[in-house]
């Protein structure tokens, strides 16, 4: 946003978040009653959620819905929507998340920079359908170009994972995520994200298996193969992509 003014900085954030709140009210348009439903985490999920919890009201919708943060649970609780677990739901019938990255031709995603990035991938696995919400900032010909790869590790030993990102899998830099007073971030599930940036990712399937034969590795940020469709919104309306 380099040379634009105040005014125009905060007219394309209310763009985007217009943007945000029309793939979601297409997004939660698939959810019908008696639904196991997924709920993603961030601030495009968030805009669901809300678009979610007033057709719970105004319909009378009966769903049951699990939350993949602590985050996404306290919103959606406060705002009516029944909660579930895997032993109620282990299959669920749909899941609704945002993407940081949709990689244009194979929808391949990378998720986590919200930091729930683990939890989002169970909730995603476990989902008949997995639809995706993002504005068209975030489908790009080259995954990696615009925002670092989070991987989720375990605290104990997390240098010895850096250093393996850098000198073995290729990473440029990988740095912990920190909270503004400098502590490192930790997850819902109390591990460590290291935010990896990569030379454009041209083998995702390749990376995501080193990445994951890393002892102490938890997960990653890639979803490849999980999309069923992405909804993208934009200037000229919601647009939907299918692998």
């Amino acid at each position: 946003m380099t040379g634009l003014s105040s005014e125009d900085i905060s007219h394309q954030r209310d763009a985007q978040l217009q943007f945000k709140r029309e793939a979601a009210q297409a997004a939660v348009k698939y959810i019908e009653d008696g639904m196991a439903v997924g709920l993603g985490s961030g601030t495009t999920a968030s805009v669901m959620i809300d678009a979610l919890a007033v057709r719970v009201k105004n319909e009378n919708l009966r769903i049951r819905a699990i939350p993949t943060s602590e985050a996404s649970g306290e919103q959606a609780r406060r705002l009516g929507i029944t909660l579930s677990d895997f032993v109620q739901d282990p299959i669920l019938d749909i899941a609704i998340d945002g993407a940081d990255e949709v990689h244009r031709e194979t929808l391949t995603l990378i998720k986590g920079r919200g930091g729930a990035l683990l939890r989002e991938k169970i909730v995603a696995s476990a989902a008949r359908k997995f639809i995706v919400i993002v504005d068209d900032r975030k489908i790009v010909d080259s995954l990696g170009s615009r925002m670092p790869l989070p991987i989720e590790v375990i605290p104990w030993g997390w240098e010895r994972i850096q250093t393996l990102l850098i000198s073995k899998i290729g990473a440029r830099t990988a740095h912990p995520r920190t909270e503004k007073d400098g502590r490192i971030y930790q997850t819902d599930n109390h591990n460590f994200i290291l935010d990896c940036v990569f030379d454009p990712i041209t083998d995702a399937a390749s990376l995501a298996r080193d990445i994951a034969a890393i002892t102490g590795v938890v997960d990653h940020g890639l979803f490849i193969d999980m999309a069923s469709e992405v909804l993208v919104a934009g200037q000229n309306g919601v647009a939907s992509l299918r692998r």
